[in-house]
C-alpha cells in the first residue's frame, strides 16, 4: 500500500512538475486534476468512495492551483481537512515507537560474553571496552541488559573462592616463610 501510494505520488509530482515547466501550466495542471476526478467518479457509482492516494493528490493539486481554477467534487474545508491530515502524518513520525531504539541482538550477547568471562568488570568498564571497539552504549544499558539476562553485578560476580584466591597467588604463597623462631622451639 505504501509503495504503490509512492510510487503514485511520484508519477504525478513528475507530471506536475513537468506541467509547471510548460507554457499554460495551470490550465494543463487543471486538466490533470479534472482527468484524475473524472477516473474516480467513473470507478464508482454512488457517493465517491476515495482512495488514500486520491485524497493525497487532490490536496497536493489543490494548493497549487490558484483559488479561481479550483472545482473540486468535495466541499472546500473536506479538501483542506485532507491537507491538514497529510501535513499531520508527515510530522508526527507515527511508524516510530516512543523511546530509544532497540539495542541490537549483537551488543547483547557481547555484554553478556564480557560480563562471564570478566567477572570482575563492572559496567563502566565494559562501556569502555565496548568503545574500545567502537560500540556505543551507556552504563544503564549495560546495566539494563544484564538484569535482563539474569546475570548478577561486577560484586556479586567476582566473589572470589579459596581456590581461586590460592591459584593466583601460589607463587607468592611458596615463597612464605610460615615459620617462626618461636614455632620450632615449640
Amino acid at each position: 500500500m505504501v509503495v504503490s501510494l509512492l510510487y503514485l505520488l511520484f508519477r504525478r509530482a513528475l507530471a506536475v512538475a513537468v506541467l509547471r515547466l510548460r507554457s499554460r501550466e495551470v490550465k494543463e495542471l487543471e486538466i490533470v486534476v479534472l482527468r484524475h476526478e473524472l477516473a474516480v467518479l467513473r470507478r464508482q457509482v454512488a457517493r465517491p468512495q476515495l482512495d488514500e492516494s486520491d485524497r493525497v493528490f487532490l490536496a497536493a493539486a489543490s494548493r497549487l492551483l490558484d483559488r479561481a481554477s479550483r472545482s473540486f467534487f468535495v466541499r472546500p474545508d473536506t479538501l483542506l481537512g485532507w491537507h491538514r491530515q497529510l501535513v499531520r502524518r508527515r510530522l508526527t513520525y507515527a511508524g516510530r515507537r516512543p523511546g530509544r531504539p532497540a539495542v541490537s541482538e549483537e551488543i547483547r550477547e557481547l555484554v553478556l560474553r564480557l560480563a562471564r568471562e570478566n567477572p570482575r568488570w563492572g559496567y563502566e568498564r565494559i562501556v569502555g571496552e565496548l568503545a574500545c571497539v567502537g560500540v556505543r552504549v551507556s552504563a544503564t544499558t549495560v546495566a539494563k541488559i544484564l538484569r535482563q539476562a539474569g546475570v548478577s553485578p561486577a560484586g556479586a560476580r567476582a566473589q572470589l573462592s579459596w581456590r581461586d584466591f590460592v591459584r593466583a597467588h601460589a607463587d607468592s604463597i611458596i615463597a612464605c616463610d610460615f615459620f617462626t623462631v618461636e614455632t620450632l622451639w615449640l
